[in-house]
């Protein structure tokens, strides 16, 4: 990992650690917002009584994985593209501008059909990601609550968002080994589901799944301390607003 932040720097200087900053935002935008207002949604479809088991949050993490997954997958597939492009040789670089030029490049010379490569284990990491990432915040917070290791406040949205977000990391792995080899894949036939595991195991063993744990674990674990710590702000700020 420190090695390939060295190569970056080196070849692209410090703003090739920002590559593909754009089609991040882009992403956060449709798939992050989607997620969280399914997630409450389902939970007053799913959760009964104050004290939900797992199984319940879990199944309403799901529930919203599966909407979020669908609206955000254009923005992931620009994100990924965008990210992965400096690492190509540059006859083989898509250089989109910016995340709206590269959706409309994609759309242009790829078709319409194009924006729902790689659906499949998007979505399931989607319903993985949710299931494991806003469940599993919820279930470390009430049992810290409830058996008294902490009062509500920072310290306790701190230690659950941060095993929430080891949870979602090892949970995601496997979906988002596939999902990125899937998205970045452009030649015919390249871009089967079930064509990439084979090809994987065969050529990497099984634990190519959890190839890169490490910094998808140093990625995902501040954006989930960050999400979960600013929400309970805010979530606080609306309630004062209101007079609750």
């Amino acid at each position: 990992m420190i090695k390939s932040l060295k190569n970056t720097v080196n070849n692209a200087g410090v703003r090739g650690l920002f590559d593909g900053i754009s089609g991040t935002l882009m992403r956060q935008m449709s798939y992050s917002l989607c997620r969280f207002w399914a997630y409450d949604e389902s939970k007053k479809l799913v959760v009964k009584g104050s004290n939900p088991p797992a199984w319940q949050l879990a199944l309403a993490g799901s529930m919203a994985g599966g909407i979020a997954g669908v609206v955000g997958n254009p923005a992931e597939i620009i994100m990924v593209r965008m990210q992965g492009d400096f690492a190509k040789p540059p006859e083989k670089r898509l250089n989109y501008k910016h995340c709206f030029d590269g959706l409309f490049k994609m759309v242009r010379d790829e078709g319409v059909s194009s924006m729902a490569r790689g659906m499949g284990p998007n979505v399931v990491r989607a319903v993985l990601m949710n299931a494991s990432q806003l469940a599993s915040y919820d279930w470390f917070k009430e049992q810290i609550l409830r058996n008294g290791y902490m009062q509500d406040g920072f310290g306790l949205h701190f230690t659950a968002s941060f095993a929430a977000g080891t949870v979602a990391t090892t949970v995601c792995s496997p979906a988002d080994v596939l999902k990125s080899r899937i998205m970045n894949a452009s030649a015919p036939g390249s871009t089967s589901t079930m064509q990439a595991i084979r090809t994987a195991i065969k050529n990497e063993g099984p634990m190519f799944m959890f190839k890169g744990w490490v910094p998808a674990w140093m990625r995902l674990q501040p954006t989930t301390i960050l999400i979960f710590v600013t929400f309970e702000q805010l979530k606080k700020g609306v309630d004062w607003w209101r007079g609750d």
